[in-house]
């Protein structure tokens, strides 16, 4: 088990001649892409609910039409370069990591009301082989807990002597919100609306700004966990734009876990840092304000399969085959105001016309019946909770 020293020196290495990197692809690489995935909107882009056009109870379109380019798959062997005499040395937050060593740092991004620093813990695993450098993210929105523990257990599972490249993990990054409880700052606003932020804006962009530059750019490919909102739970499924290249070699490395297409929305991280030269993808697992160990075991055996596909580290049995990449889905929204009781639970593959759940009137008894409207799997749903007209209640891939 890796030990983290609160007051050695520590660093990931800014990219530079010697770095390791995911490949580019620049000749393939995509532009900008229209805002049309499952989670494009203004309340909750990254993590729940679709846009207008697909939030009626009906048939889905398709996420990527028939004439949108998906582009193949890469091997994960081929989309990894090492540069020659490459330096494994790594540089971070003003410090110096030598190869086959571990350590904390600490990121100040922002103070509190009061004028103190709010210091987060980075934790750093420099292999005494050269590889990428991996960024592990969690918390972004503070009341989200697997994450948190996902990250925790796969840093602190890491051997330095045993890993080729770097990881770095940040397990909280909202910390202000962590305290809270609550998936937002102070200042009420979503970090992940923000990035890559500015160092004159709001108290939001001026985090976001603080952790995108003074680590993101640092890594040659991010995981940025999450889970659901709102009292909403996720299966545990990558969401990755499918259009990028370097996007789809991370993807083929995560083994038994779902995969949803869909373009991020301006302002989130995983936007950011693809378009910096960052290749990222979300991994969503459970809903907020709970440890759930399922989810958080999946999340951890995902990324040591990954680890193990990028070379980093060896492991003996690799996880799961892969799971299906659902390239449209919907949300089936409550009708009515009342108490929602869902009849199929998460992962649950569904028929055209099954029944899903009920809303009861807590007044007259009334109760209306949610069915769906097309075959496919439950991959997010609500908890059994007190909804009202739209609330999404059931997300369907």
């Amino acid at each position: 088990m890796t030990a983290f020293l609160c007051h050695a020196p520590g660093a990931f290495a800014a990219t530079g001649d010697g770095a390791i990197r995911v490949a580019l692809l620049d000749e393939t690489r995509q532009t900008e892409v229209p805002d049309v995935g499952p989670e494009e909107t203004l309340e909750e882009r990254d993590a729940d609910e679709p846009a207008d056009a697909d939030e009626v109870g009906t048939v889905a379109p398709p996420v990527v039409d028939a004439k949108d380019k998906i582009l193949p798959v890469v091997p994960l062997a081929d989309a990894v370069t090492t540069a020659d005499e490459a330096d494994a040395t790594l540089q971070l937050l003003g410090a110096t990591i030598p190869p086959g060593t571990a350590r904390r740092l600490a990121w100040s991004a922002t103070e509190l009301f009061e004028g103190v620093a709010v210091s987060t813990p980075v934790l750093v695993v420099n292999g005494v082989q050269p590889g990428p450098t991996l960024c592990l993210s969690a918390a972004i929105h503070g009341d989200e807990l697997n994450g948190i523990e996902i990250v925790r257990r796969v840093m602190h599972d890491l051997n330095p002597e045993k890993l080729s490249g770097s990881v770095i993990g940040i397990p909280i990054v909202n910390l202000q919100g962590f305290r809270r409880g609550s998936r937002y700052l102070p200042d009420r606003r979503d970090l992940n609306r923000f990035f890559p932020g500015n160092a004159y804006g709001s108290a939001a962009s001026r985090i976001a700004n603080s952790f995108f530059s003074e680590i993101v750019l640092n890594c040659d490919a991010l995981i940025d966990l999450h889970t659901g909102s709102f009292e909403r739970r996720n299966l545990p499924q990558l969401r990755a734009n499918l259009r990028n290249p370097d996007v789809v070699t991370l993807t083929q490395g995560f083994g038994a876990t779902v995969i949803l297409h869909s373009s991020p929305g301006k302002g989130t991280l995983r936007y950011a840092a693809t378009e910096a030269g960052v290749p990222t993808v979300t991994l969503e697992a459970g809903g907020p304000l709970e440890l759930e160990l399922n989810e958080v075991n999946h999340g951890v055996k995902g990324i040591e399969t990954l680890l193990h596909r990028l070379g980093m580290v060896k492991r003996i049995r690799l996880w799961g085959d892969p799971e299906p990449v659902y390239y449209k889905s919907s949300w089936v929204r409550a009708t009515r105001g009342g108490i929602l009781l869902a009849d199929i639970s998460l992962g649950s593959t569904v028929r055209k016309g099954d029944l899903l759940g009920t809303i009861t009137d807590p007044m007259n008894n009334a109760s209306t019946n949610l069915y769906s409207p097309f075959a496919g799997r439950i991959i997010g749903m609500a908890r059994n909770q007190v909804v009202m007209p739209g609330f999404a209640a059931f997300h369907i891939g």
